[in-house]
């Protein structure tokens, strides 16, 4: 018994293909939907942040003993033994943990043991990631067709990808974090000025930025919450502001970073000085708008050739080559 065949569009089963999108579809709805009723607050894990830092500057201040404060601090083994396998490799300085520490602060990542974890990461995944590669490649003969130079290259990539892997995946968080500040910083500014001139000190009116941009940009809101904590804990509120700066990784806070000190230290208005950053980074923002629009022709020249031509070539000139065909194959309708 013979088995009719579904229809074909280019040796594809259409019913098939209806299935498969049809199921896939389904799938997006499910996780449309699940995404929808599994909403989270984004500040509710940025205040417990806010929190423990805040007991970590009152405790600071606070314990007035060693042993006070070294009930305060909690170790972690794991951390601890990580460091002292570096040492004893010597491959922790000093110079090395602090830059890993303000990239970890950079990408909002506030536990300053994961830059024990960073450096063992460029240790241990080139010997795990580049060994296992290079067991592949020689031990196992995964390439015989390759030259030697090929299989040495796709090692050496390897490694080095490996060693850079911690790296590429701190600058990402970094790059998307500080997109997501500078896009809510003229916002922040103009509300600055406005608690300026309702005779708020800067430290009631970072915390109140803070709360009302927490949920529209949570980046920048945290940001805020604990340069205004920081204000009213530590002694010295010019530190404050060059956390902040340290903290974030665009040259428009260290501006802004840079008025309030002089402000702090000179007594000149808070508010005038404000608005004209916040002008400036407006009008910063509107060029950067006005030059991805004009990229846009550019960029969207590679998908007119590779999809939106050879489609349109196949239905204006599909028919006429049909016609030809059939000419040349005496099947016209005058053959």
């Amino acid at each position: 018994m013979n088995v009719a065949n579904g229809p074909t569009l280019l040796g594809v089963d259409v019913v098939w293909v209806a299935t498969l999108l049809s199921g896939v579809a389904a799938a997006a709805v499910v996780l449309a939907i699940y995404a929808a009723l599994s909403v989270r607050d984004p500040m509710a894990k940025r205040v417990k942040a806010l929190n423990d830092r805040r007991e970590q500057l009152k405790a600071g201040i606070t314990a007035s003993t060693s042993k006070r404060r070294a009930k305060l601090v909690h170790k972690n083994e794991t951390a601890d033994r990580v460091r002292d396998l570096l040492s004893s490799f010597k491959m922790l300085q000093d110079e090395q943990l602090k830059a890993a520490q303000i990239k970890l602060l950079q990408a909002g990542i506030r536990k300053k043991d994961w830059a024990i974890a960073v450096i063992f990461g460029r240790l241990m995944l080139p010997i795990v990631i580049g060994g296992l590669m290079a067991l592949w490649v020689y031990g196992l003969d995964a390439f015989p067709e390759w030259g030697p130079i090929k299989r040495y290259g796709l090692v050496a990539g390897t490694l080095i990808l490996s060693y850079k892997a911690p790296d590429i995946y701190l600058k990402n968080l970094i790059t998307k974090r500080s997109d997501a500040i500078r896009k809510g910083l003229p916002d922040a500014l103009d509300l600055l000025v406005i608690c300026a001139e309702a005779g708020l000190t800067v430290d009631a009116a970072f915390h109140r930025v803070a709360k009302e941009l927490g949920k529209a940009y949570p980046e920048l809101g945290e940001e805020f919450a604990l340069t205004a904590i920081e204000l009213g804990f530590l002694t010295d509120r010019r530190q404050a502001f060059e956390n902040l700066s340290t903290r974030v990784a665009l040259d428009a806070v260290k501006g802004v970073v840079t008025t309030m000190i002089q402000t702090e230290k000179y007594g000149t208005p808070l508010a005038s000085a404000l608005r004209v950053l916040s002008a400036e980074f407006r009008n910063e923002r509107m060029m950067r708008a006005e030059e991805k629009a004009a990229r846009l022709p550019a960029i969207m020249t590679v998908p007119l050739i590779l999809f939106i031509l050879p489609v349109l070539f196949v239905v204006i000139l599909g028919p006429a080559a049909c016609s030809i065909s059939d000419a040349f194959s005496g099947n016209g309708p005058g053959g």
